[in-house]
């Protein structure tokens, strides 16, 4: 696992800032003006009432938050998040400017890397993927990759849930459509870590909560929101806006109005729950492209939120490794790399969507393999220069004289595989290349993929645990309306 991080001076790591503490409070007060004086709308009376009952004045659905509740709130929030593997390791420290990798989730297109086919996603889809996301040793964390065709469109988040905890250890980010299908997930996570204390003090999983915007939150949000704090469990709570569509075109302004979603999510989770986990955005409101009123993946105006993150000192869930092409071309490698080199500069803690293309309608096997090659290059990159005696080698240096070689020296023999090697990109000579059969990058990533969903055997649950997982789905499946 990549683990990157920045802005350590002990690791003499890479040094970024995307903005000063002082734009960085402007935003925060222009958030906190909102949800005073215009207030913000709420689709759930459950949560009015926390919020009134906590200090808030309510008129019908429209709650004025004052700013002290916000500051109550940053008082008794952890400045740290653990999330864990299956075997309760714990595996994704979410603290300062550390970094983890992982997918999407729901796209409504995937990329046969078989067939080069565009086609509908299929539950098996997904199966496949997670094995390919347990393998690569990049991808620290799963999202559903995919929307499956096959099962009922309804209920697939229960569907997804089930093959994800069946093929993979790591952690998942889960996306579920309402709050019955949030149940079913923790309820799966709970069987597998072994009840509901074992899941709250091993989390193997978070929700990424949506948001329609920072003054109007829904009710499904809402009730996902309590259900998780709750139970103590973390909540990734995204506001999420397209600027110049329902937030400002300007960067600023987008951004101040998700925060003041972000800072109303903080407070009501505290008021349910003192101590409640909370992960809130890193990525701002994309500028929506006026010439196709597209949203893109691709642009470049990064690092506002997790600026923000830093100085409120929450995890923030940022956005790399996705593209707005519609195929894995050289667009496609080109955002990959500048979008997940931003996110790890500025600091993003959990880096989602790796592997989209198509802004985000599509998903590409291809594209994920490839982007574990460059977050691999990106962890180099960041890695810390060693000054010390050892590394600066003078006595080798001297032993070897002007016109010696290294090739043969203890020392060489000693370091040389501290340095990065490649998985898929080519480094051979040309010769070398075309005796191994001239193969672009996209060939040797397919070629790879079949190598892993051939050979790699994900860790399979107890048929104990995989047969209470299936009755939940079957649950689902059984008590929807006819």
């Amino acid at each position: 696992m990549a683990h990157n991080d920045i802005n350590t001076d002990t690791s003499n790591s890479a040094q970024f800032r995307r903005m000063t503490l002082a734009q960085c409070q402007k935003i925060h007060w222009a958030s906190l003006e909102m949800l005073e004086r215009y207030g913000a709308k709420l689709h759930d009376q459950q949560a009015i009432d926390l919020l009134k009952k906590g200090g808030a004045d309510v008129e019908g659905n429209l709650v004025y938050v004052p700013s002290g509740m916000v500051e109550k709130a940053f008082t008794t929030v952890p400045k740290r998040v653990v999330l864990y593997n299956r075997h309760g390791n714990p595996v994704m420290p979410l603290e300062g400017t550390r970094c983890f990798y992982g997918p999407g989730s729901d796209t409504l297109n995937i990329i046969d890397h078989r067939t080069g086919e565009r086609r509908k996603p299929v539950l098996n889809d997904i199966r496949e993927g997670m094995v390919l996301c347990d393998a690569l040793p990049n991808i620290d964390f799963v999202m559903s990759l995919v929307l499956p065709s096959d099962v009922d469109q309804t209920i697939a988040d229960t569907f997804q849930m089930e093959a994800m905890l069946n093929n993979t250890i790591k952690p998942i980010i889960a996306v579920t459509y309402d709050l019955p299908g949030l149940v079913d997930a923790v309820e799966m996570a709970e069987a597998v870590m072994g009840g509901v204390d074992e899941l709250r003090r091993h989390p193997i999983m978070s929700c990424y909560i949506n948001v329609v915007s920072g003054l109007h939150h829904n009710a499904e949000a809402l009730q996902k929101l309590l259900y998780l704090s709750g139970k103590g469990l973390p909540s990734i709570y995204i506001p999420s806006t397209s600027a110049g569509a329902n937030s400002p075109i300007t960067p600023a302004g987008a951004v101040a109005l998700d925060n003041t979603g972000v800072l109303l999510g903080l407070v009501l989770s505290q008021l349910n729950r003192e101590g409640a986990p909370y992960i809130m955005p890193g990525m701002p409101p994309a500028p929506m492209d006026m010439r196709t009123m597209n949203s893109p993946y691709g642009y470049p105006v990064r690092g506002i939120f997790q600026s923000l993150a830093q100085m409120y000192q929450l995890p923030a869930f940022g956005l790399g490794g996705a593209s707005d092409s519609k195929v894995v071309d050289q667009q496609a490698a080109a955002e990959a790399s500048l979008s997940l080199l931003a996110e790890t500069l500025v600091g993003g803690n959990i880096i989602h969507d790796v592997g989209y293309i198509e802004s985000g309608l599509g998903f590409s096997f291809e594209m994920l393999a490839i982007c574990d090659d460059i977050i691999g290059w990106i962890e180099a990159f960041l890695k810390g220069i060693d000054v010390s005696d050892e590394a600066l080698a003078l006595d080798v240096i001297q032993a070897v004289g002007h016109e010696g070689s290294y090739l043969g020296t203890e020392h060489t023999r000693k370091h040389f595989k501290e340095e990065w090697y490649p998985t898929l990109f080519e480094r051979d000579f040309y010769t070398g290349w075309e005796a191994k059969g001239s193969k672009t990058l996209a060939q040797r990533a397919r070629e790879r993929i079949e190598k892993i969903l051939n050979q790699h055997q994900p860790e399979p649950l107890p048929a104990d645990v995989q047969l209470q997982l299936r009755k939940i789905v079957q649950h689902r499946v059984e008590t929807q309306p006819k």
